[in-house]
Order: structure tokens, then sequence, then C-alpha cells
């Protein structure tokens, strides 16, 4: 679309506190696949070199960090922007006439509540999953929580399983969309899987390094699956917390020699890692804060290459790996049945044939990017349209 046509379309506004962190690429697939609207990005910090404009930056106040000390120490209530980031911010959104505010995620619209009261147009809010009920056991973050709920227009979910929660949590059903993660399927090149020579299985699993992700079973899965297979290797994609933890528990496992921790892998990376591999592994689970998972983007960009699926039944991971099709979900925490899972599928390769194949199919039935951002659209422009003066 030319420029001229394009300066006519309603605007959105985007507001991603930090724009853009490496895990957050889905968010940047979707706002630049936008074609019936036009976006623009509010962010307080930019990072990283995506291409995108127009970004504002709208800082945060430079005595925040009291400002958080005094919200929650001396007032046990959640910390919200300050008036004059308010202020900044209602004015970019009048000064480039935005129709309509898209808050990533529900915490961060907790803290734009200001924002929310003041502004008159209509405002979505996005969960993804570590964001759903955080703190809700003290009564101000509750009531903060309720009143952002009360304010948004809608609130997008990325799977059913989100949708359950936030409902239990006493959001409104009607409000509740769900919108899963668009994935550019044609970016991702099918390769069908087949028995590796002399057992060389290459298993990977890409994630931040955090508890939720499982990454201990996935460990403790793969030192039953190598008494099977003794050439097989472990890639573990991705940076995090418990990189040292992990590590040594590989060490403990005597899995070092057969483990790689590779870090942050860029997308060309990542995709080339996938294609060369034989099983993805991603056995997440509940972990202390009692946050569960949307429908992890990586599964689903490995389910784009045939990658077969070898995870648990946890959030929204049934919604994209239907068991003994395109996968295999064992309870959280089992390791001996995800090893035995994966054994299995290794030795019938049939079985890990069609797996590979409807993997690949299921991704781009049901989480194609194009699909999920004409929904996402149609979404948009219906609140629009809503909000607009009544005619007489």
């Amino acid at each position: 679309m030319s420029d001229e046509p394009r300066r006519k379309l309603p605007v959105v506004a985007s507001y991603c506190a930090t724009f853009l962190k490496p895990e957050m690429l889905h968010i940047y697939r979707q706002i630049t696949s936008l074609e019936r609207v036009r976006p623009i990005v509010l962010t307080r910090k930019r990072e990283n070199d995506f291409p995108f404009s127009p970004v504002v930056v709208v800082p945060r106040a430079k005595a925040e960090f009291l400002r958080r000390i005094w919200f929650r120490q001396m007032r046990d209530a959640p910390w919200l922007i300050s008036e004059g980031e308010r202020r900044r911010l209602q004015r970019v959104l009048e000064r480039e006439k935005a129709a309509l505010l898209h808050i990533y995620f529900g915490h961060i619209a907790v803290r734009l509540l200001p924002l929310l009261r003041s502004w008159s147009g209509p405002a979505l809010v996005s969960f993804h999953g570590a964001d759903v009920g955080v703190d809700l056991e003290k009564s101000a973050q509750r009531a903060a929580w309720e009143e952002m709920l009360a304010r948004v227009r809608r609130i997008l979910v990325r799977s059913e399983s989100l949708r359950r929660v936030l409902l239990s949590l006493g959001a409104p059903e009607d409000k509740i969309a769900l919108q899963p993660t668009g994935i550019p399927i044609l970016e991702f090149s099918f390769r069908p899987r087949t028995p590796p020579a002399e057992g060389r299985w290459q298993l990977v699993q890409a994630s931040r390094l955090i508890e939720k992700k499982g990454i201990a079973t996935t460990l403790r899965a793969f030192q039953i699956f190598r008494e099977a297979f003794p050439g097989a290797k472990l890639t573990i994609a991705g940076e995090g917390p418990e990189l040292e933890k992990l590590t040594r528990l590989a060490g403990e496992l005597r899995l070092s020699d057969a483990i790689a921790f590779s870090g942050f892998l860029s997308q060309p990376e990542l995709r080339s890692l996938f294609e060369r591999s034989h099983l993805f592994v991603h056995p997440s689970q509940i972990g202390r804060e009692a946050n569960q998972e949307g429908v992890p983007n990586s599964m689903l960009e490995a389910m784009a290459t045939g990658l077969p699926i070898f995870a648990t039944r946890h959030g929204g991971i049934p919604e994209a790996v239907e068991d003994g099709i395109s996968g295999r979900l064992v309870a959280e925490g089992d390791a001996g049945s995800l090893a035995r899972a994966m054994i299995e599928v290794a030795k019938t390769p049939r079985l890990l044939a069609a797996m590979s194949a409807a993997a690949r199919d299921a991704v781009a039935q049901r989480f194609d990017r194009t699909a999920q951002t004409r929904r996402l659209e149609d979404i948009y422009l219906q609140e629009i349209r809503r909000s607009l003066p009544a005619r007489t």
C-alpha cells in the first residue's frame, strides 16, 4: 500500500515497555503484519535493531526507583506510572490521532491505570502467560487488577487455558477473545524426519532458562534416552538465570559431553538448528509463582519445520500438540514417561514421519500469521467503530 492511502488508516498504538526483548519476536511479527490499520509503537526503552517506524520513546520518570519503593513498601500497593509520564503518553496518543491503544501485557496495563483513567479512546490488553494473576493475594493489587479489567474494552489471550485462568480470576467473559500467536509459516522449511544414521539423534529445547520451562526434566529424560541411543546429543538454546544450575545438573548426570548450552540464537541460527534436529522437547511446568505457558512460540516454530513435539499437558500446549498425532504429551515433571515416549517414536520410523507431517499441518491450519493478523484487525476495527460518536 502506498503512503497516501496508508495515512488514512486508523492508527493503533501498541504499548511495549521495552521494544523489543528477543523473546518477544512474536509481538514484532504481529505489529508489522498489520495492513488494515496503521501501527505505531510506544515504549519506555528501545532495544535491539528491529526495523520499524514510528517508535516513540516515552521514558520513565527519573525517580521511578524511589516510586517503586514507596508504592510497594510504604503503601503496599502496585506502583503506577507518574503523572508526568501519563501526560507524555497521552500527548503522543493525541498527536498521533490514535484510534485504539493495545497494551502488552497484563501487569503493564495495571501500571498504566492513570492513562486508562484519563484517555477516552478504547484500550485492549494482551495476556501471554506469566503476566496472569501477579500478586493478586494483596488487596490493593487485586483492586488495581479489577479496575484495569473494567477499563479495557477487550482482553486478548493466546490460549484457551489462559482464558480459563482469567475467568477464574474474575475477568468478564464477554471481554475475552482468543488471539493465538501467528507464525510466518512460509519462512520455515519443512523437512520430513527420519531416523539418523548410527543413532545420532539430535534433540533440542529452545526457551528461556527458567524453572517454568522444565529444562531439568528435559535433562533427566535425555539421560534415559541416551541409554538407548548413546550417540544422541541435546542442544538447549536460550539464556536465563538457571544456566549455572542446569550446567551443574548436566555434570551430575554425566551428560556434559552430550549437551550444548548454546545461549541465545538469532532467528536464522534457530531455524537451522530446528531443521537439523529430530525431536523437540518442551516439558513445561507450573513454576513457584504459579504462572503457566500460553502456547510457546519456539514450539510452534519447531513444528513448522516438521519437528515432532515431546512436551507436557501444561497450559496451552495441548491446544497445539495432539498427543499421539503431532507429538507426545506426558504429565509435568515426569522424566521417565517423557523419555519412554521419545524412545518409542525414535524406534518407529513410520510414527516419526507421521508426527513430523502432522506437526507442520497443525501450525499451518491453526497458527498461520496471516489468518491470525486478519482476526486481530477485525477486533481492532470493531472496537474503533464502537468508540465513534453515534450518528443522529
